[in-house]
């Protein structure tokens, strides 16, 4: 069982940046690929990044692209999405997933552990 937690949310202007980070614990962190996710209100949860296990192959959303950028350490375990020139559309709770199966990261369902989630807000 591999627990998530997410920190680093919080409220920001328009043009801002925030680092998200997502710290795993409980089981072997290498065995997963990762991805962050977002869900606004009333809306369903959206991919915004993934990368693999080694850290080499990375995928982001067409609408972050160029703004986000993923990492992760895998002596830490964990995963970062360090976030820039925020929108007010950037504001949702952005959760961290942990899959297994490599590569497909772009469905929710795909994925075998969540954390809580953090909230983002960026005000216009």
């Amino acid at each position: 069982q591999v627990k998530l937690v997410e920190s680093g949310g919080g409220t920001v202007q328009a043009g801002g940046s925030l680092r998200l980070s997502c710290a795993a614990s409980g089981g072997i962190f290498t065995n997963y690929d990762m991805g962050w996710f977002r869900q606004a209100p009333g809306q369903e949860r959206e991919f915004v990044a993934g990368i693999s296990w080694i850290g080499g192959i990375k995928d982001y959303a067409d609408f972050v692209k160029g703004r986000f950028t993923i990492s992760r350490d895998n002596i830490k375990a964990t995963v970062d999405l360090q976030m820039r020139s925020l929108k007010p559309e950037d504001t949702a709770v952005y959760y961290c997933g942990a899959i297994r199966t490599p590569r497909v990261w772009k469905r929710p369902n795909n994925y075998d552990f969540w954390g809580p989630g953090t909230q983002v807000t960026v005000s216009s």
